[in-house]
């Protein structure tokens, strides 16, 4: 009745609201349907995205699922497909280096796949996702090639070639080893017929024939003297029994004997050709063998030494280089420091002698200041003057003289006189002295200067009679000429 009394527009938003639900849990149904996916048996589905943590506590870049199913969060996580089909690779390996330096062909096939194992599965998941099939062959072919050369370099051409089991199964070891780190196994290995270029492995192969050869000829010739030996038991029983048959007997056990020989001499000639003929070969082998070894090593040597010489010539070069920088540098500067310091001199020179020159100019300056108060002193008579400055500059004269002989110690004084023309001659040089004064006085008038007053004075009448004396003690000196 509740029902029935409602408004037919409460009714109709009631229905919508229903509507809308069933919609959502539709599209939730639809959506969670969408994004369940399950994982085939010969792929493996790589979730990536935001995928939880591993145990140590780091987050996890993918999350590899190898069958059933799995959700994928919208948003947040996605996800792709490994391939678990095999890959077939075929590796012609040539010219591989053996233990005893001998170059085989290995021609092989390996067959690989994606690994299931949980950590080598991630690794394939971290490493060949986004690759395509094509690459991750390519990839495993160079994997399989290094390892198979570093595998033969440590095995003999015997083994090898004779014990396949250990050779598959260093192989195997190596190989998948290598291929787990990026998230492959190795399924199948399949090696064919081995061969070298130096005919090492066919000379083996003769070897053993010759030995078998051999081993039947000893049979055969081991059964004839079987047969040789029953045959002279008959004889001997015969030569026994019958004695006329002696002779027969013996020429039939001497037959025997050159036949047993013969056979015998050729087994050992046999014997003997097998045997060099597979020295030969190993002679040649060998000797192959360490001509390609000698090649090696000089062409090694003399690219070692072609990168010795390059360096040797590159580091004297630039050591050249740098020290021809550097005097060029040390040059510079030397003459850098020769030019400032000239300056510097010459600066100094022309300053010391401008100071020298300011200095002498006035110390002229007063002096000649100072002598024209002297001569304005004296009423502007010069003469006087100066002989004022010589009063004034006689007692420091004396004062030297006096200095300069003061420390002679004279003892006594012995004068010697010769008595020339019956006059003493310390009286004549003191008469020529005051002989001088007259000329003296003379030579100081011509000068426009006087006698001091202390050496006394001239007369007339002594000056013109000293005059011609003078003149004719002059004439007296001059040298005569013939």
């Amino acid at each position: 009745m509740q029902l029935l009394s409602m408004s037919p527009g409460l009714t109709g938003g009631i229905i919508a609201i229903v509507v809308v639900a069933v919609l959502l849990i539709i599209i939730l149904i639809a959506m969670f349907a969408t994004r369940y996916k399950k994982c085939p048996s010969d792929k493996v589905m790589v979730i990536y995205g935001k995928v939880g943590k591993a145990a140590d506590g780091t987050a996890r870049s993918a999350k590899c699922i190898h069958g059933g199913a799995a959700f994928i969060v919208p948003f947040v996580q996605a996800y792709s497909f490994l391939d678990l089909t095999p890959i077939s690779i075929q590796v012609d390996l040539k010219n591989a280096l053996s233990r005893q330096n001998i170059r085989i062909d290995v021609p092989s096939r390996f067959t690989v796949g994606i690994s299931t194992e949980p950590g080598v599965m991630q690794n394939a998941a971290e490493r060949l996702r986004s690759l395509p099939r094509d690459e991750i062959q390519r990839l495993a072919e160079d994997i399989i090639f290094g390892q198979l050369r570093l595998i033969i370099a440590t095995m003999d051409i015997e083994e090898i070639n004779t014990d396949r089991d250990k050779f598959l199964e260093a192989v195997s070891i190596n190989v998948e080893g290598e291929l787990k780190k990026i998230g492959l196994r190795l399924i199948n290995v399949n090696v064919t017929d081995i061969n070298d270029e130096s005919g090492y492995i066919e000379a083996l192969g003769k070897e053993a024939a010759a030995k078998v050869i051999n081993d039947a000829k000893k049979s055969v010739a081991e059964k004839s003297r079987d047969g040789s030996i029953g045959e002279a038991n008959a004889h001997r029983d015969e030569r026994i029994q019958v004695a006329a048959a002696n002779s027969e007997a013996i020429d039939g056990e001497n037959k025997s004997k050159v036949l047993v020989s013969q056979s015998n001499a050729r087994l050992r000639e046999a014997e003997a050709e097998a045997n060099r003929v597979a020295q030969s070969a190993e002679f040649i082998a060998q000797a192959r063998a360490n001509e390609e070894a000698y090649k090696a090593e000089q062409q090694a040597e003399i690219e070692r030494a072609k990168r010795e010489r390059a360096t040797l010539e590159a580091d004297v070069l630039v050591n050249a280089e740098i020290q021809k920088r550097k005097v060029e540098i040390e040059a510079e500067a030397e003459a850098e420091r020769i030019r400032r310091r000239a300056q510097g001199e010459a600066d100094a020179q022309y300053a010391k002698r401008l100071a020298e020159a300011k200095g002498q100019l006035e110390l002229l300056s007063k002096q000649a200041e100072g002598f024209g108060k002297i001569i304005s002193a004296t009423g502007g008579k010069s003469d006087d003057a100066v002989k004022m400055l010589i009063a004034d500059k006689m007692q420091n004269l004396v004062a030297m003289q006096v200095e300069a002989i003061k420390n002679i110690k004279i003892d006594k004084v012995t004068v010697w006189d010769s008595m020339k023309d019956g006059s003493p001659t310390t009286a004549n040089f003191l008469s020529g002295m005051l002989g001088a004064v007259p000329p003296l006085n003379e030579l100081f008038k011509m000068n426009g200067m006087e006698l001091p007053a202390y050496l006394g004075k001239v007369t007339d009448a002594n000056a013109q009679a000293s005059l011609p004396e003078a003149k004719s003690a002059q004439s007296d000196k001059k040298p005569k000429t013939k």
